[in-house]
C-alpha cells in the first residue's frame, strides 16, 4: 500500500506527462502546436478572428438545446445565450428583469404576475406570454419526461399533472393576454424569481416545436429569443452563435458572436489556449497548477456545488451509523484540496456549499451553519471500533469505493483509500467505472461507497437538502429519516423565511450526524482567461452570459 505522500508525488508525475497523450505520441517542441488529440480540434477561421469572435470550450456536445430536455451545463451554458427567461441573475446572484420588464407578487406570496417586454423570436415573430405558458406546461407533460419537471412543482397543479393524477388545465400558469403571464404557486416560494432564470423555464416557439420534434437539433431549425442566434453547428466539433439584432436589448450587447469548441481533453485545451485558439479554458492543467496559481494567472471564483461520497446504508458495513461516521471523520479534506487537487477548493465542512443565501437573503447559509464535518483520526478510530462491536464484527467486511473515471476522481479515490488505511487500518478496494454505469449502480443501490456530486438548479439551500428525502429519486443511499422528511416538507410550505431556513439548518445537522454521505469539497471555478477578453459574466448559480463580453 502506497503512502499518501507517494500518491501525491506519483499523481503529479503522471499528469505531468500529459503531452504524450497527443496523437503523435511525442511532446511538441516549445514553438510547436500540440498535434490534435481528436478530430474536434480546429484552428479558428480568419473570419472568426477578424470579427473578434469569442473562442470558448464547451467540452462536449450539448445534450439538447430544447430547454426542458438538456438540463446540464454543456447545454445550458449555450442555451443561456440563445434564449432568455423572465429573469436573469446578475453577478451578485440577484434576479433582474429579462424577458419580463416587471412583476408583481400578491400579499400572500403565491401569485406572480409578469409583464413581458416587446421582444422577437429569431424568426421575427413576437414573443408572447402564451409562449411561456405553453413551454412550462410542456415541461410538465409526462410524455416529454423532462428531467427538469420537478423544479416546477412549486406551481399549483404541476406535480399532479406531471404524475398523471391531474389535468393540464389544473396547472396554474396562464397567459392573461399577449403581455401578461400569471403564475399561482401551491405555497409561497422565495426562490421563484431565481427559478425563473433557469433555462428549463425558457419559452419555446409553439409552431416551431409542433412542426418539427427535432427543431432544437440543428442551427437552421432552432428558434430562440435571446441575445445571440445559432448560425452554425458542426456536431461534436463546434457551435457558432452571432449577435441577434431582433433581441430587445441588442443595442447593449457588446459581443459580435462566439464559437464554442468541443474539446474533452484538458491538455489539448491548454495547448489551444497557449496557441490563441481559445480565449478561455475550463480548467487548469494539473502539472502546471502550482506554478500558474503562484504567478496569479488563474481566475478563481467560488462555485455552488459539492463533491461527496455516498454510503449505501442497505449494505454491510455501512448499515451502521458509527462505521459511516468513522469513514467520514477519517478523511483529511484540507490535505485533499491543498495537496491532491490543488485548485484552491474549500474543504467540504457541510453538505450545502458556500454561495447560498441565508434567511431573507442576508448572510451565507454555510457560514451561518458552521462546520458540521471535520477530520479527527482518533475519534474515527473509536467510532469504527464501536460500530464493529455493535455489528459483532471481529474483522470489517470487504469495502469497495466505486468512482467515475477521470483524473480528479481517481486522485481523490486514491487519497481517500490511503487515508482510510492510515487512520482506520482498513484496506479499501477501488473500482473505476464510466459515469452512466456509476449512476445506474447508485440508482439500484449496487455499491458500498460511491463518488457523487451535486450542483443546485436554483440558489436555495433546499435544493441541496431535498434530494435526501426518503422518497426522492436522487437520494440513492437507502437512507431515510422521518424527522428529516418532515423538516424538508415543512420548509417547502413555511412562508416565514427565517423559520424556513432554520428548518433547513436543522435538517442538514440530521443528515450529517447520520452520515449517509461524506462531503469532500466545494466546487469552484479555476481557469485561464486571455488578457484580450473581458466582460464574461457567470455567477455560482447561473450559466455563462456573454452579452457584455469584449474581445480586444
Amino acid at each position: 500500500m502506497k503512502k499518501l505522500s507517494t500518491i501525491l508525488l506519483s499523481a503529479s508525475l503522471a499528469v505531468s506527462m500529459f503531452v504524450t497523450g497527443c496523437s503523435s505520441g511525442q511532446a511538441p517542441a516549445n514553438n510547436e502546436s500540440a498535434p490534435p488529440a481528436t478530430n474536434n480540434q480546429q484552428t479558428p477561421a480568419p473570419g472568426d478572428q477578424a470579427a473578434k469572435l469569442l473562442l470558448l470550450n464547451n467540452i462536449k456536445e450539448p445534450t439538447s438545446l430544447d430547454p426542458p430536455v438538456g438540463f446540464d451545463e454543456p447545454s445550458y451554458n449555450i442555451l443561456n445565450n440563445l434564449m432568455e427567461g423572465l429573469t436573469r441573475l446578475d453577478e451578485n446572484q440577484k434576479p433582474q428583469p429579462a424577458a419580463a420588464s416587471e412583476w408583481k407578487v400578491s400579499e400572500d406570496g403565491k401569485t406572480y404576475t409578469f409583464t413581458l417586454r416587446d421582444n422577437k423570436w429569431s424568426n421575427g415573430e413576437p414573443v408572447k406570454a402564451q409562449d411561456f405558458e405553453y413551454a412550462w406546461k410542456r415541461m410538465l407533460d409526462p410524455a416529454l419526461a423532462s428531467p427538469a419537471a420537478f423544479l416546477a412543482f412549486i406551481i399549483e397543479g404541476a406535480e399532479a399533472y406531471n404524475s398523471g393524477k391531474g389535468p393540464v388545465d389544473g396547472v396554474k400558469v396562464k397567459a392573461l393576454d399577449d403581455k401578461t403571464l400569471e403564475v399561482v404557486l401551491a405555497q409561497p416560494a422565495s426562490w421563484t424569481l431565481l427559478l425563473a432564470s433557469n433555462p428549463a423555464f425558457f419559452p419555446v416557439h409553439k409552431a416551431t416545436v409542433e412542426k418539427d420534434p427535432k427543431w432544437a437539433a440543428e442551427a437552421n431549425t432552432f428558434v430562440g429569443n435571446g441575445p445571440f442566434k445559432l448560425t452554425e453547428w458542426k456536431h461534436d466539433s463546434e457551435l457558432k452563435m452571432m449577435k441577434s439584432e431582433s433581441y430587445w436589448d441588442a443595442a447593449n450587447v457588446t459581443l459580435p458572436g462566439a464559437v464554442w469548441k468541443m474539446i474533452d481533453d484538458e491538455n489539448t485545451e491548454y495547448q489551444m489556449f497557449t496557441n490563441e485558439e481559445l480565449h478561455r479554458t475550463t480548467t487548469v492543467p494539473a502539472d502546471m497548477a502550482d506554478q500558474l496559481f503562484k504567478e496569479g494567472k488563474v481566475y478563481v471564483k467560488d462555485g455552488a456545488g459539492t463533491e461527496f461520497y455516498r454510503f449505501n446504508v442497505t449494505k454491510e458495513p455501512f448499515d451502521n451509523v458509527n462505521i459511516r461516521k468513522a469513514f467520514s471523520l477519517a478523511i483529511d479534506r484540507q490535505t485533499l484540496v491543498d495537496l491532491v487537487l490543488m485548485r484552491q477548493q474549500k474543504p467540504g465542512t457541510g453538505f450545502v456549499s458556500f454561495g447560498l443565501p441565508d434567511a431573507n437573503g442576508s448572510g451565507d447559509f454555510r457560514r451561518v451553519g458552521g462546520d458540521l464535518v471535520k477530520f479527527d483520526a482518533a475519534e474515527a478510530k473509536k467510532l469504527l471500533e464501536q460500530g464493529m462491536k455493535e455489528k459483532g464484527y471481529t474483522q470489517l467486511p470487504e469495502v469497495t469505493l466505486t468512482y467515475r473515471s477521470g483524473t480528479a476522481n481517481e486522485k481523490t479515490a486514491q487519497a481517500a483509500q490511503e487515508m482510510w488505511k492510515q487512520n482506520l487500518g482498513v484496506d479499501v478496494k477501488l473500482q473505476k467505472v464510466e459515469g452512466k454505469v456509476l449512476t445506474d449502480m447508485q440508482k439500484q443501490l449496487q455499491y458500498q461507497i460511491a463518488r457523487s456530486s451535486w450542483l443546485p438548479d436554483f440558489g436555495d439551500a433546499i435544493n441541496f437538502l431535498d434530494i435526501f428525502q426518503s422518497k426522492n429519486g436522487s437520494n440513492r443511499t437507502g437512507w431515510g429519516n422521518p424527522e428529516y422528511d418532515k423538516l424538508i416538507e415543512g420548509a417547502y410550505k413555511e412562508p416565514n423565511d427565517a423559520k424556513r431556513l432554520q428548518m433547513l439548518h436543522d435538517a442538514e445537522k440530521i443528515l450529517l450526524n447520520e452520515a449517509p454521505v461524506a462531503p469532500l469539497y466545494f466546487y469552484n471555478t479555476s481557469l485561464l482567461t486571455s488578457d484580450k477578453v473581458s466582460g464574461i459574466q457567470s455567477s455560482s448559480l447561473s450559466y455563462t452570459d456573454l452579452r457584455k463580453a469584449v474581445v480586444k
